[in-house]
C-alpha cells in the first residue's frame, strides 16, 4: 500500500502534544494518545498501529526509551520516491574485493558491521570511510542504494557499514536525539567509534584519511561522529540529516525534522562538512542542511555559489565556503525537486534518487582533499 506522507504542520502540532500529554500524565494510554494524534492520517494510523505494537503493553514515557519510535516511524513511511521497500531484495553489484561481517562490542552494547576492502587493497595505508545507514535500513541495503563499494574499487578506500540493531530501536535508526547518544565515548558514538578503530587496528588504515557520513537519521548521527570526534574523522558528509544536538527528547525531535530547531548547545569546532539535501524532502526538512552550514560558513572566508543540472535529471545549487588558502572546508548541494532519498543512488537500495547529482562520488571527491 502507497502511503501519503505529506504531512502538515497541523499534524506535527498534534504529534508534539501528544508527547507532551504523555510527559505530565504517564498513566495514559500510549497507544490511544498515538492514534488519536494521527485521526486524520488513516494510513499511517494503521502503520502506527503495527509500529507502536510493542507500547501497547505497559503505559507510560518509560517504554519510549527512544524518542524517535515516532519521528522514524515518519521516516519508515515516508517512501514517496517510488522505490520502497521491496528493492533491498535486489542483488547487490558483483564487485571483486570482500564484504565481510564483524561485531564490536563496549560497555554501551554491541553492533555488527559489514566491511568492504576493495581488490586492490595491498597493505598499503589507505583511507577509510564510515557509512550510517538511514531507518529501516541495514548495511547490505545501504551499501547497494549507495554504490560506495563500487566506487572503493575505484579510489582504493576501505568502507564500513555498522549496522545499528532492532533491540536498540526498532526502526533501526540511529539514537541521535538521545542525550546519552550525544556524548562523546558514551552510548552508540562509542560504539561507532569503537568500529572504527577496530577496522583501523585490523588494517592499513591512514589515521588523516578517516571520513563518516550518513543518511537521515545516520545522517545525523554522522554529525555526531564529526562533532564529538574530530581527532578521529577528517570530514563529514551528510545526506538529509539534522544538525549536531538538535533534539533532545521526542517533541524536539518532531520538531527539528520539521525545522523548527531549538538547539541548546552548538559544536565550537567547524569540522569540514559536504551537506546534501532535497528542497521538496517532507521528512527532514531543508531548514536543517542550512543549519549543518553554519560553522562552515563561520570558518570561511570566500563563499562560491555554483548552478547546475544532470543530464535528464535534477537540477541542484551547489554553495561553497573557502578559506583565505582556496580550500573548500564546506560543500552544500540542495538538490532541485528531490526528496529524501541518497542523491544519485541505486534503485538495487532503498530511499535512492537516481536522477543525481551523484553525492556518494562527490562525498568522495569532497574528503580527498582533507586530510
Amino acid at each position: 500500500m502507497k502511503l501519503n506522507m505529506n504531512l502538515n504542520n497541523k499534524l506535527f502540532a498534534q504529534m508534539r502534544a501528544a508527547t507532551r500529554n504523555l510527559i505530565k500524565k504517564p498513566q495514559v494510554d500510549t497507544n490511544k494518545v498515538i492514534q488519536d494524534a494521527l485521526k486524520n492520517a488513516s494510513a499511517m494510523t494503521q502503520a502506527a498501529q503495527a509500529h507502536m505494537t510493542g507500547l501497547s503493553q505497559a503505559n507510560g514515557m518509560a517504554h519510549l526509551r527512544t524518542p524517535a519510535d515516532v519521528p522514524d516511524m515518519l521516516a519508515e513511511l515516508s517512501r514517496t520516491f517510488g522505490n520502497g521497500g521491496a528493492a533491498a531484495n535486489e542483488p547487490a553489484e558483483a564487485l571483486p574485493g570482500t564484504f565481510s561481517e564483524g561485531s564490536f562490542t563496549n560497555r554501551a552494547g554491541t553492533r555488527s558491521y559489514k566491511l568492504y576492502v576493495p581488490s586492490t587493497y595491498a597493505g598499503k595505508a589507505s583511507a577509510l570511510v564510515v557509512m550510517l545507514h538511514g531507518c529501516t535500513q541495514d548495511p547490505d541495503d545501504f551499501a547497494k542504494g549507495t554504490q560506495m563499494n563500487a566506487l572503493a574499487e575505484e579510489t582504493g578506500c576501505l568502507v564500513v557499514y555498522p549496522s545499528q540493531s532492532r533491540q536498540a530501536n526498532s526502526s533501526r535508526c540511529w539514537n541521535w536525539f538521545n542525550d546519552v547518544d550525544q556524548k562523546r565515548e558514551q552510548g552508540e558514538p562509542s560504539i561507532i567509534a569503537g568500529i572504527t578503530r577496530e577496522v583501523m587496528g585490523q588494517y592499513k588504515i591512514d589515521p588523516a584519511q578517516v571520513y563518516v557520513a550518513g543518511l537521515s537519521a545516520g545522517g545525523a548521527m554522522a554529525t555526531i561522529m564529526g562533532t564529538l570526534y574530530p581527532d578521529l574523522y577528517a570530514a563529514v558528509g551528510v545526506h538529509s540529516g539534522l544538525p549536531y544536538a538538535s533534539a533532545h527528547d521526542l517533541p524536539s525531535a518532531l520538531a527539528a525534522m520539521q525545522g523548527q530547531l531549538q538547539r541548546q548547545n552548538r559544536p565550537g569546532k567547524a569540522i569540514p562538512i559536504i551537506v546534501f539535501h532535497g528542497d521538496q524532502d517532507h521528512t527532514v526538512h531543508p531548514t536543517n542542511g542550512d543549519e549543518l552550514m553554519v560553522h562552515a560558513r563561520d570558518a570561511a572566508d570566500a563563499m562560491a555559489v555554483e548552478p547546475g543540472r544532470v543530464p535528464d535529471g535534477h537540477a541542484f545549487t551547489r554553495t561553497m565556503h573557502k578559506r583565505a588558502d582556496g580550500k573548500v572546508h564546506g560543500e552544500h548541494w540542495v538538490i532541485h525537486g528531490a526528496g529524501h532519498a541518497w542523491s544519485g543512488g541505486s534503485a538495487r537500495g532503498t530511499y535512492t534518487d537516481g536522477k543525481g547529482p551523484d553525492a556518494s562520488r562527490e562525498m568522495l571527491r569532497f574528503f580527498s582533499t582533507h586530510r
